[in-house]
């Protein structure tokens, strides 16, 4: 049998085929070369902030320790208590840092917890719905239940004995946005 010469003979090109090893490290290097003289985010990332309402919601005078007031905030659909604790809290306000105001909707199906306040735990609850407990000590972080997420806070104002509420710290149950 013949040998068949396979050698390029004098005239032809001898030009290389593109191997698949070759495209696509060339296609990385040019992908690569792409998104580094791409300029990124320039500048910092501010979080948005959300204009609240102000309102009076109690007098601190008039406030007993373990005898919560109701009232609705941000708006009429949100209902929340505000308590005199007896003892220190996280986001607490008053002389002893113990007045706190939460949102009384149960962060894990929106159960209705006002009325559930028990002062020898300083707690919310049990939920009607599903029997979660929310610790008022610790800026109403669960202690027990189905909830995934503490109850969202109002953040309280004191103007000499006029307690307000300016915000809300974590979405109330059922909405998109607080206000």
């Amino acid at each position: 049998m013949a040998k068949q010469n396979t050698s390029p003979t004098e005239g032809q090109d001898t030009k290389e085929c593109v191997t698949r090893r070759k495209f696509l490290l060339a296609g990385g290097t040019v992908g690569a070369a792409v998104l580094l003289t791409t300029p990124g985010i320039q500048g910092e990332v501010w979080a948005a902030t959300t204009k609240y309402p102000r309102k009076k919601v109690a007098s601190l005078s008039k406030l007993k320790t373990d005898v919560p007031v109701e009232f609705d905030y941000p708006d009429a659909d949100s209902p929340a208590m505000l308590v005199k604790l007896g003892v220190a809290a996280g986001g607490g306000i008053g002389a002893g840092s113990d007045v706190v105001a939460f949102s009384t909707l149960c962060t894990h199906m929106g159960g209705a917890m006002d009325g559930t306040y028990k002062a020898k735990h300083k707690g919310l609850g049990p939920c009607p719905l599903h029997l979660t407990t929310f610790d008022l000590t610790r800026h109403g972080i669960m202690i027990a239940g189905h909830a995934t997420e503490s109850l969202p806070q109002v953040v309280l104002e004191v103007d000499g004995d006029a307690i307000y509420a300016t915000g809300v710290m974590g979405l109330i149950y059922g909405k998109s946005s607080n206000v």
